[in-house]
């Protein structure tokens, strides 16, 4: 299939369609575009899912796209959009009919945010047009405004789940939507498939005024800032004993006085995350699971590390253990 990018008229190609994009995408936000300058408020105070005003609704009621609709498409590991670092945007759908005219009937529903619908395009994968390139996923975790980031990587995790349901596990026939709910069928064995979440527990090890800090080993993860304890709840386990057995399994430590602090969607993993703060219950002294972390170490209260990223459950966690407001 041929794509005409010769059409191409989108907004953002020039300062004045630029910034009239914005305004139309950005209500309901304290936005402010002149020429080609964007003001934003202050990113990295709210973890990702925490898009207040704005209003994230899951439920599942697809409908005919509007073309001031966004459309999320995926690669591997990559989204299609417009990302001047910091600031992102996503296509609409009048701005996707003008190379892929099929785009109405193709678009898959995902969610909604605020009064636009949100739509991914599974098949065909388009080709980069225009001001939209393909961008790995990671700048979700740090692109303004941030209810955009919250979207573009909740919508990674539906399309990682539907792409992962193509076929049937049981028969290997290939799947189809049913159309009125969020989910996979089998027209030969009649299996059904929901969303995939992995429960997960983020624990905050703490000794008095010092908090146990980790890094992951470069064989576990590529990510190299200090974390928390963590791990994914097995079959059978309850969430306070995933807690015990990934403490004792990492570092070697008996705990005690589990404090539940709140729980964090996580699609970069596709797991749902509950965060627990727990004391340390004897011997503080640490045996490292080397196969896991690289590190793991006491720190004082006020000689912590700074945690650049507050997006995430881990970082804040951190950080109100540093100013002393962790539930005692």
């Amino acid at each position: 299939m041929e794509y005409n990018l010769a059409k191409v008229g989108v907004a953002g190609s020039n300062p004045v369609s630029r910034s009239f994009y914005y305004r139309n995408f950005f209500t309901g936000i304290s936005v402010f575009c002149f020429s080609k300058k964007l003001f934003l408020p202050k990113k990295g105070i709210l973890m990702i899912q925490d898009i207040a005003p704005h209003k994230y609704y899951v439920d599942y009621q697809p409908s005919v796209p509007n073309d001031t609709d966004l459309v999320l498409i995926y690669g591997h590991h990559t989204i299609l959009c417009n990302f001047e670092d910091p600031e992102i945007c996503y296509p609409s759908i009048a701005e996707i009919a003008a190379v892929f005219p099929e785009i109405k009937e193709k678009a898959k529903f995902l969610f909604r945010i605020d009064e636009t619908d949100y739509y991914e395009l599974r098949s065909p994968q388009l080709p980069e047009f225009g001001i939209w390139k393909y961008e790995n996923t990671l700048i979700l975790r740090s692109a303004v405004p941030g209810w955009l980031g919250f979207a573009g990587i909740t919508g990674y995790q539906i399309h990682t789940w539907y792409t992962d349901h193509t076929y049937c596990g049981r028969c290997g026939t290939k799947m189809h939507a049913p159309g009125n709910e969020r989910a996979m069928q089998c027209p030969s064995c009649g299996a059904l498939s929901y969303p995939v979440i992995c429960p997960s527990v983020i624990v905050a090890i703490t000794d008095g005024d010092r908090l146990l800090l980790t890094k992951y080993a470069p064989s576990h993860s590529s990510h190299r800032q200090y974390a928390l304890v963590a791990g994914y709840t097995e079959v059978g386990e309850t969430l306070e004993q995933t807690v015990h057995r990934e403490v004792m399994e990492e570092v070697g430590l008996k705990v005690k006085n589990l404090r539940y602090y709140k729980s964090q969607p996580w699609s970069f993993s596709g797991s749902l995350l509950a965060g627990f703060y727990c004391d340390v219950d004897g011997d503080p002294s640490i045996t490292l699971d080397r196969e896991e972390l690289s590190v793991a170490e006491w720190f004082d209260r006020d000689s912590l590390p700074e945690t650049p990223n507050l997006i995430s459950l881990t970082g804040e966690m951190i950080e109100c253990f540093r100013q002393g407001k962790e539930p005692k």
